[in-house]
C-alpha cells in the first residue's frame, strides 16, 4: 500500500510526540523502581496499640518485665517506597503521610558521577526529542515544498537518533546506579524487595517511539529521495523523446523540401534543341515500322 509523504510525516510526528511525553513524564515522576522496605517496628504508645513492640513496664507490678514474643520478620514493618531520578519517597510508620528525600544524596559516592551523567543524558534527550518534533512539524507544515522537506527530514532524523541514543544510555546508566545503591545506600533505605515501575516502562515506551520516529522518517527522507529521482529520470527521458520527435520531424521535413526543390530543377534544365513533338496516332502505320525495324535487322 503507498502512503504519501504527507502521511509518513504525520506518522513520524505521531511517534515524536509520544516519545516526548513519555519522556517527560517518566523524568518528572517517582515511579521508576518499587518495593518494600523492611523497619524496625516502633514503640507502642497510647495512640499506636497496633503494628509496634510494646517495651514497657508492667502497670499492676513496675518490678515485672513485659517480654515481646515477636520473632523474625514479626519484628518488622514493610512500607512501601517508589523512586525516580530526583527522588525516594516511603511510607511514614507514623501516619499515612510520605517522606521524601534526595536519591543523589542516597546515592553512594563512587556513583554520583555517572548518576549527574545520566541526569544530564535525560535532560539533552528531552531537548533533542523537543528539536526533532519542531523540524517534524515545520516539514508538515512545508509539505508542499519537496527541497525544504528534503533538508528538515535529514536535521530531524539526525537530531531523533542522537536523542534516542542519549536517552538508551541515560537509562542503562540510571539502572546500574539503583542497583549500587541498592547494595551500598544507606541501611535505613536500603529496599528489602523492588522492581521496575510504570515509569521506568515508559521510559523504554519513549525510547521505543523515538527510534520508530527516526527509522520512520529516514524511510521517508529515503523513499522522497528515490521518487523524485524518478521523476527527474522520466521527464528527462520524456524531454529526450520530444527532442527526438522533432529532430525526426525536422529532418523528414527538410528531406521532403530537398526532394522536391529537386523535381522542379530538372524539367528546366532539358535543352533547347530537345524539344518533345506529338506525332497524333492515327498518322502511325504499324506496318511500316515493321518494315523499317526488317530493313534494320538485314
Amino acid at each position: 500500500m503507498k502512503t504519501t509523504r504527507r502521511c509518513r510525516t504525520l506518522w513520524s510526528v505521531s511517534l515524536n510526540f509520544f516519545a516526548l511525553f513519555f519522556s517527560i513524564t517518566a523524568f518528572i515522576t517517582t515511579y521508576w523502581c518499587v518495593g518494600t522496605q523492611r523497619v524496625p517496628k516502633p514503640k507502642c504508645s497510647k495512640l499506636r496499640t497496633h503494628q509496634c513492640i510494646d517495651y514497657g513496664v508492667n502497670e499492676t507490678d513496675p518490678n515485672k518485665v513485659v517480654y515481646s514474643w515477636e520473632t523474625g520478620d514479626d519484628r518488622f514493618l514493610f512500607r512501601q517506597f517508589h523512586t525516580g531520578i530526583w527522588f525516594s519517597c516511603e511510607e511514614n510508620i507514623h501516619d499515612e503521610s510520605e517522606m521524601c528525600r534526595s536519591f543523589i544524596d542516597l546515592a553512594p559516592p563512587s556513583e554520583k558521577g555517572m548518576l549527574w551523567l545520566s541526569l544530564v543524558s535525560e535532560m539533552l534527550y528531552i531537548v533533542l526529542l523537543v528539536v526533532g518534533f519542531s523540524l517534524m512539524c515545520l516539514d508538515l507544515v512545508h509539505s508542499s515544498n519537496v527541497i525544504d522537506g528534503l533538508k528538515l527530514n535529514a536535521f530531524a532524523a539526525v537530531f531523533t537518533v542522537l536523542s534516542g541514543l542519549l536517552g538508551m544510555v541515560a537509562h542503562v546508566m540510571y539502572t546500574q546506579v539503583f542497583q549500587v545503591t541498592v547494595s551500598l545506600g544507606p541501611p535505613d533505605w536500603r529496599p528489602y524487595n523492588w522492581d521496575y515501575g510504570w515509569s521506568f516502562c515508559m521510559a523504554w515506551a519513549s525510547f521505543t517511539c523515538c527510534m520508530g520516529a527516526s527509522v520512520t522518517t529516514l524511510n521517508s527522507y529515503t523513499k522522497t529521495v528515490i521518487e523524485f529521482r524518478h521523476k527527474r529520470k522520466t521527464f528527462e527521458q520524456s524531454i529526450r523523446e520530444d527532442h527526438a520527435r522533432e529532430a525526426f520531424g525536422y529532418f523528414r521535413e527538410c528531406s521532403l523540401h530537398s526532394i522536391s526543390k529537386s523535381v522542379e530543377v530538372y524539367p528546366s534544365q532539358t535543352p533547347k534543341g530537345c524539344r518533345k513533338s506529338h506525332i497524333p496516332a492515327d498518322s502511325l502505320d504499324l506496318s511500316d515500322i515493321a518494315s523499317s525495324l526488317g530493313e534494320e535487322q538485314c
